[in-house]
C-alpha cells in the first residue's frame, strides 16, 4: 500500500486528465465499476492457475457468506456490467473506459503495491484487426503525451482450437525440461502449461526462451488477422516487435496480445508499462450473447515512477475538442487512409466517432445518426486519390467537397469554436 503526498499529487492529476482527454478523443465513455464483486467472477474469468487468483487476489466471506473479492483488474467487472445492463442492444462497437484502484496481494517490489491503479479501456462487439490496432495506439499515444517513448511487444495466441496440438507440444517440452524450471512452472505442467511462459522467475527464462512457438500451431485465420493488426501498426507508425513467447497471465485472452515497455528501461523498470489484448469468449462465457471484444490494462504507478525520474516535465497535450464528427469509410484503401486521418483529427483535438468494421455507407451513416453527430465525413477511393474528403450534414443531408488539408478549419468554422 501507499500513500500518495501533495508533492505527487500535480502527477497523478497530469495523468489521469491526460486518460480521461485521449479516452474520450477516441469515444470512449467512462464506466465506473465496484471494488467488490462476487470472487466467482474473477476466477471464471481470469481463470485457476494465473497468479491472480491462485496467488493474489483478496478474496473473504461476507456476513451472509458471499465469497467477496477485491477487484484485481477491471475486464471481468467491466464484462459484467456489458452484459448486465444489455449493452449489446446498443450501437457497438460499445467502448468503456475506467481509471481506478485495484488489489492484489503481490510481492512486494519495485513498480507493484498491493494497491495500485489501472487506466483501462475495452471495447465490445467488433472482431477487426482495426479495433485490435487502435486500442494499441490509445495506450502508446497515452504514454507519448506524457512524454514516455515505449515499444509495443506482440504476438497471437490464436483460438482455442489452434491451441490444442500447441499445448500437447508444450506440455512434452515442459516435462522434459521439468528440472530446469521453478516450482510454480512444475505446477503448472499439468495445472494450465500455457500459464508457465508467462512466469517472471529469471531462471526460468532460458528454458522458455526455446520451447515451441504458438505462432506455428496459428490456423491461417488466425494468422490473416495478426498479419492486418500489424498491417494498421505499420500504417499508424506504432512501433512493435515481435515476441513469441508473450501469452499474458490471464486466461481469457485469444488471438492478439501484446505488452508495452518504455524505450530507455533502467534498471528496476523491466515491468510491462501496459497489456492487453483480445477476447472474443468472455462475455459468453459470463452468460452473455457471444461478443469479440479486446480491451488494455496500464499501470499508473508504474507510469509515476517514470514520471518521477524524468528531469523536465511536458506540457498536457490534452486539448478541447472542436466537437463530434462521425468518420465514414468506403472500400479498403479508404479505410487504411481513415485510421491515419483520425488519428491526425485527434491530435487536433476533434472528437470521432466510427466504425471501422462496417462497409455499406448506409449502415455507417446510420450509426452517426444513432450517435447523434452534427456532420459525417465520408471517404471513398475517388477522395483518397483526389486528396478530398466528402462532409455531410446530417440533418439537412447537404453534402460539400473539401480539401483534406483544410478539413480541421473547416470543422472549426461549423462547430464554431
Amino acid at each position: 500500500m501507499k500513500d500518495v503526498l501533495p508533492k505527487d499529487w500535480p502527477h497523478w492529476k497530469k495523468i489521469y486528465h491526460t486518460a480521461e482527454g485521449i479516452a474520450e478523443a477516441y469515444g470512449f465513455g467512462y464506466l465506473e465499476t465496484p471494488v467488490l464483486e462476487e470472487a466467482s467472477l474473477f476466477i471464471r474469468s481470469i481463470g485457476r492457475g494465473t497468479d491472480i487468483i491462485d496467488k493474489e487476489m483478496y478474496v473473504f466471506e461476507d456476513r451472509d457468506g458471499t465469497r467477496v473479492g477485491m477487484r484485481p483488474e477491471f475486464t471481468a467487472g467491466a464484462v459484467r456490467a456489458y452484459i448486465s445492463h444489455g449493452m449489446h442492444t446498443l450501437p457497438q462497437p460499445v467502448k468503456l473506459w475506467s481509471f481506478g484502484q485495484l488489489f492484489r496481494h503481490d510481492r512486494p517490489q519495485a513498480g507493484r503495491y498491493r494497491q495500485l491503479h489501472q487506466f483501462n479501456c475495452e471495447s465490445f462487439g467488433a472482431h477487426d484487426p482495426a479495433v485490435d490496432a487502435e486500442l494499441i495506439v490509445v495506450a502508446y499515444n497515452f504514454l507519448r503525451d506524457l512524454g514516455i517513448e515505449t515499444t509495443v511487444q506482440m504476438n497471437s495466441i490464436g483460438t482455442p482450437e489452434d491451441r490444442q496440438n500447441y499445448l500437447v507440444e508444450l506440455t512434452g517440452y515442459l516435462r522434459i525440461k521439468r528440472s530446469y524450471l521453478c516450482e510454480d512452472c512444475k505446477k503448472r505442467i499439468t495445472r494450465n502449461p500455457l500459464r508457465a511462459l508467462d512466469c517472471k522467475n529469471e531462471s526460468c527464462r532460458p528454458t522458455l526462451e526455446e520451447a515451441p512457438q504458438i505462432v506455428d500451431w496459428l490456423s491461417e485465420a488466425s494468422k490473416n488477422y495478426f498479419m492486418k493488426v500489424l498491417e494498421f501498426l505499420d500504417e499508424l507508425e506504432a512501433p512493435y516487435t515481435l515476441k513469441p513467447t508473450l501469452v499474458r497471465g490471464l486466461d481469457y485472452y485469444t488471438e492478439t496480445v501484446f505488452e508495452i515497455y518504455e524505450d530507455s528501461v533502467v534498471e528496476g523498470q523491466q515491468s510491462a508499462l501496459c497489456g492487453g489484448g483480445r477476447y472474443d469468449l468472455l462475455v459468453g462465457e459470463l452468460g452473455g450473447p457471444p461478443t469479440p471484444a479486446c480491451g488494455f490494462a496500464l499501470g499508473v504507478e508504474r507510469v509515476m515512477t517514470i514520471l518521477r525520474r524524468k528531469a523536465e516535465e511536458n506540457k498536457d497535450k490534452v486539448e478541447k475538442p472542436v466537437g463530434g464528427v462521425f468518420f465514414a469509410h468506403l472500400g479498403e484503401q479508404a479505410r487504411r487512409r481513415t485510421l491515419k486521418m483520425i488519428e491526425d483529427l485527434r491530435r487536433d483535438g476533434v472528437v470521432l466517432h466510427h466504425s471501422l468494421g462496417k462497409t455499406a455507407l448506409k449502415a455507417q451513416l446510420e450509426l452517426a445518426d444513432k450517435f447523434g453527430v452534427a456532420y459525417t465525413l465520408i471517404l471513398g477511393q475517388k477522395e483518397v486519390q483526389d486528396g478530398t474528403i466528402i462532409i455531410r450534414d446530417m440533418e439537412s443531408g447537404i453534402q460539400e467537397i473539401v480539401d483534406q488539408k483544410k478539413l480541421k478549419s473547416e470543422l472549426e468554422k461549423k462547430t464554431r469554436v
